[in-house]
């Protein structure tokens, strides 16, 4: 066992381990550690605690020292920097005629480094953007290329439920979302109804899969036969929440399908779900990061 705590660097973000360094912090204090990026500032969101040797990557990178005054100072300092940053990078974006959106800026604790995230459709070639905002800035840029999801996780907002988006508001990292859960789940595959503001599946697709699957194995699927207490057919239909079943009896072919409880029906031959390959080529974009 390793004692650690766990620091987030943006509001909902994933959360990197740290050796605590003889520190005992409580949750919602920053303190000042150094990463792959140089030193941040984060903050706490796992007090100090043991967890498993093979739950960490070692070694751990110590707390340095937990956040002063000046310390949220400079942090404040740094995000008023950062909106002047973002409006300089648009107009050099615009100056050089680049075919990408600038989503956000982020200067590192040390101001060592300014990051600017930005999405495109394809490969954009901003060497000369990177020379011309380094002689603005003199310190480092990295221009880092992200995803329609992470834009949407950076800049929030309202979701077709009507609630802020999930992923910047408590999801860490995103969960894979297939085209598979969706037919599953019984779900229109109807883009417009199974894809969130960014365009991609939505997150919640993932919430409530693990029941659906646990149902879809004790319930038999639309095209299996089964026998019921008025004889032998075909089901024409599924509803996995109640457990309700719609049934076509071989011997009444041209009657109104029968309802049956899955409790009622012995199963003979059970189907599949499966998503063809016309649906998964034209909704494969979906499923993109």
């Amino acid at each position: 066992m390793t004692e650690v705590i766990g620091v987030r660097f943006k509001s909902v973000g994933k959360v990197y381990y740290f050796a605590p360094n003889g520190e005992q912090v409580s949750a919602g204090q920053h303190v000042i550690v150094e990463t792959a990026r140089g030193i941040e500032c984060g903050e706490v969101v796992l007090e100090n605690r043991q967890v498993e040797d093979d739950k960490i990557i070692a070694p751990l990178k110590p707390v340095i020292r937990v956040a002063n005054q000046e310390d949220l100072k400079t942090m404040e300092k740094n995000h008023a920097k950062e909106k002047e940053a973002f409006s300089i990078c648009l107009g050099k974006i615009q100056k050089h005629k680049l075919d990408m959106k600038l989503v956000d800026v982020e200067y590192t604790f040390d101001n060592n480094k300014i990051l600017f995230y930005f999405t495109a459709d394809g490969r954009v070639d901003f060497r000369e953007l990177v020379k011309d905002l380094a002689s603005v800035f003199k310190t480092r840029i990295e221009l880092r290329q992200i995803g329609v999801r992470d834009e949407s996780k950076m800049l929030g907002g309202l979701g077709v439920c009507g609630r802020p988006f999930c992923c910047s508001t408590f999801l860490g990292e995103f969960q894979p979302v297939s085209i598979k859960m969706a037919k599953e789940q019984g779900l229109s595959l109807n883009p417009a109804k199974i894809s969130g503001t960014c365009g991609r599946l939505m997150c919640c697709l993932k919430y409530e899969q693990n029941v659906y699957e646990e149902l879809l194995r004790q319930t038999p699927k639309v095209g299996a036969y089964v026998k019921t207490p008025d004889g032998k057919g075909n089901v024409i239909e599924v509803n996995l929440l109640t457990g309700m079943l719609k049934i076509r009896l071989d011997d009444k072919p041209d009657a109104a399908p029968r309802s049956f409880h899955k409790d009622q029906v012995v199963l003979l031959r059970d189907s599949q779900i499966r998503v063809n390959r016309d649906e998964i080529a034209a909704l494969s974009s979906l499923e993109d990061k």
